[in-house]
């Protein structure tokens, strides 16, 4: 999942993709009107109608579940969401389509842009998550071969991984060919004997590690944590030249692994300012690599995201109310 400033566009798994969105947006309609006046007595201000921006990975459709979920059910707001890419989410901001990224992997450009320079967004502060981006291989491979997780070492196994595809170098896979990655500067800077390749999505990526896996065949792959597939398969991770500040400044000339990402909330400065309690609640959101996955494995196993969302927010009750005190 690529340099600061530019992050990766995930697609969401077959089981969790638009259509699972779709039947969570279908729950999220207007509140009871005892629920907004109970919110609005509590604030002095209705909570009104939110637009959340829906990005194509697991991860953050189980963060905009638990934040709609509380917003609906507890505050009485009406929660609009709409399936967009990481680009476009931001444009909404000047536009007024969209009021809240309820998961931000840097950007360090658009922040510039719709934050600093337009002034039409506010960072809401950290979702509680830290990410992380890398090459990985599946848990097979690091025992038979242990140094492998040593990208020192890559070189020495890159027959291992050649492909139909790879050009008789080792495949390093990636996911969508619209994921923004340093992998092939990585590649060319490393003086690595291998060739990146498209997986075509997350999903297709998913299934890759799966299969790579259960069949002991050889794979080297782009991924990523908060990630509820860890918990499945727990892929191993190769240790690139360690990041240091600005060494992926420069794209062409990465030679570096990837940062640890904070991951945050980004706000329309119109929604900041209503004095919405969903804006309180936005800022207020903050949980764990651990209750993300919690959350994403129950929608990819088949549940809505709005009943894995209840049934999150019913087992940590107190957090809610935290959240919202």
């Amino acid at each position: 999942m690529k340099k600061a400033e530019r992050l990766i566009k995930r697609t969401l798994p077959a089981m969790a993709g638009a259509a699972a969105a779709a039947l969570f947006l279908a729950g999220c309609g207007g509140a009871s009107v005892n629920q907004a006046a109970a919110a609005g007595g509590a604030t002095g201000t209705p909570c009104g109608s939110v637009n959340v921006a829906m990005n194509a990975w697991v991860g953050y459709t189980a963060d905009a579940a638990v934040y709609s979920y509380v917003a609906k059910n507890k505050l009485g707001c009406s929660v609009v969401q709409k399936d967009l890419n990481e680009q476009v989410s931001w444009q909404g901001f000047a536009s007024g389509e969209v009021d809240l990224i309820i998961e931000n992997w840097g950007h360090a450009d658009l922040a510039k842009q719709y934050i600093t320079d337009q002034k039409v967004a506010v960072d809401a502060g950290p979702t509680g998550n830290e990410g992380h981006i890398g090459w990985y291989v599946p848990p097979w491979m690091a025992e038979k071969y242990p140094d492998i997780t040593d990208g020192q070492n890559l070189n020495k196994y890159s027959s291992m991984f050649t492909t139909s595809e790879s050009g008789g170098k080792g495949q390093v896979l990636d996911g969508d060919p619209a994921f923004v990655t340093n992998d092939e500067a990585l590649v060319k800077n490393l003086n690595l004997d291998y060739k990146v390749v498209f997986a075509g999505s997350e999903a297709a990526l998913i299934q890759s590690f799966r299969t790579a896996q259960q069949n002991k065949t050889p794979l080297l792959g782009y991924f990523y944590e908060p990630q509820w597939f860890l918990s499945e398969v727990p892929l191993k991770k190769v240790n690139l030249p360690a990041w240091t500040e600005g060494c992926d400044a420069n794209p062409e000339k990465v030679a570096c692994d990837y940062p640890t990402y904070k991951l945050n909330k980004v706000m329309s400065k119109k929604l900041a300012d209503s004095g919405s309690p969903a804006a309180k609640l936005a800022k207020a959101f903050t949980w764990t690599n651990e209750d993300q996955n919690s959350v994403a494995t129950d929608i990819q196993g088949g549940m809505t995201p709005e009943a894995a969302a209840k049934k999150w927010v019913d087992a940590h009750q107190s957090v809610v109310d935290g959240w919202l005190s």
